[in-house]
């Protein structure tokens, strides 16, 4: 009787390679540690991460988001770009904690791909750890899995989550917003991180070449990463005057503005008060997108909405200004009649 003797197998034999995976780990913890904050004890590499509240806060309250990037990524594929998407995913979540008042603390990304490519890794992580110095969180850990045949050659996916804190007292919740409030809107970046599947259908009727030289500007506006609001609003915050605020994310205008409303109003927008990145324009054209159908799927140049008293409008503008922002009076707050929209978009 004769046996055939099996060739040993490793993990790598099977796909994943266990230093890609540490070469990253290795490549990142400079970017990582760019981010960190007094709070945090301990760098990147442990099983949990450890942070301590600060004794700044007296009652503190802690509020979570999380989030992904969604088909974006389907664009950073094709143009092969990924240092900006990370941006994209700290911001969809540190924007959306913001709006309840909530200074970030820390983030934690998951990236998900069958072959690690540690350069492309990389690449995206810088990006992450970017959107953490500009939230300022700090980026506290995170997982990277390779899983064979799970994902297309070439692809990988994002997702986070970030944790901040608020005094209890402090917490925004839109409850004292009433008619006559001024709707303030802070100029987008171009279509953050939402509608990227009517995007990809646009450019695919559109038959672009985003490749091409002469359509660079355009890549560049779709794959622009979203902004983020977070020390500016902050700042404005600490003056009391914020009322309530929306993150105009998926749902566009007239979904998500109706979140932070209480009963009984309407947030009316003008739609000439705002310049709004020209890719909308491009967008609107090309996908014959009419302007109801725009409003509820993209920001249309409004990436965050602050509600003020009309008495704080023009402080609570310039203050956003000399921070950097674009910033314009799109809207009024009034009574809501019977069987009214609570957001109108004319």
């Amino acid at each position: 009787m004769s046996s055939t003797a099996l060739s040993p197998l490793t993990y790598k034999d099977a796909g994943v390679d266990i230093d890609a995976g540490d070469q990253l780990v290795e490549n990142i913890k400079p970017f990582a540690k760019r981010t960190m904050r007094p709070e945090v004890l301990g760098g990147i590499g442990g099983f949990g991460a450890l942070v301590e509240v600060s004794s700044k806060y007296r009652n503190p309250v802690m509020v979570s988001g999380t989030d992904g990037v969604g088909t974006k990524l389907k664009l950073a594929f094709h143009l092969h770009k990924h240092d900006t998407v990370g941006e994209d995913l700290v911001a969809m979540s540190v924007n959306d904690i913001l709006v309840q008042g909530a200074e970030p603390i820390f983030f934690l990304d998951y990236f998900a791909c069958g072959k690690l490519d540690v350069a492309v890794a990389t690449d995206v992580v810088r990006g992450i750890a970017h959107g953490c110095e500009l939230a300022g969180c700090a980026l506290i850990g995170g997982e990277t899995a390779e899983m064979p045949s799970m994902y297309p050659a070439g692809e990988y996916d994002l997702a986070g989550f970030a944790v901040g804190l608020v005094e209890k007292e402090d917490i925004i919740t839109g409850q004292t917003i009433a008619p006559g409030d001024v709707v303030l809107g802070l100029q987008s970046s171009g279509a953050h991180s939402n509608g990227y599947s009517l995007i990809r259908k646009i450019i695919d009727r559109s038959g672009v070449d985003l490749h091409h030289p002469d359509n660079k500007q355009l890549a560049l506006d779709l794959i622009a990463p979203t902004r983020i609001y977070v020390k500016p609003l902050l700042a404005l915050i600490k003056t009391g005057v914020v009322k309530g605020m929306a993150h105009i994310t998926g749902g566009g205008l007239t979904e998500n503005i109706p979140r932070v409303l209480p009963d009984g109003v309407t947030a009316v927008l003008h739609r000439d008060r705002w310049d709004a990145p020209s890719v909308f324009t491009w967008l609107q054209q090309q996908g014959n997108v009419d302007d109801a159908e725009m409003a509820r799927t993209f920001n249309c140049g409004i990436g965050m909405v602050v509600i003020v008293s009309k008495a704080h409008a023009a402080q609570a503008q310039a203050q956003l200004e000399a921070a950097g922002e674009r910033v314009f009076a799109i809207g009024d707050i009034r009574a809501r009649t019977a069987d009214e929209a609570p957001t109108i978009v004319q």
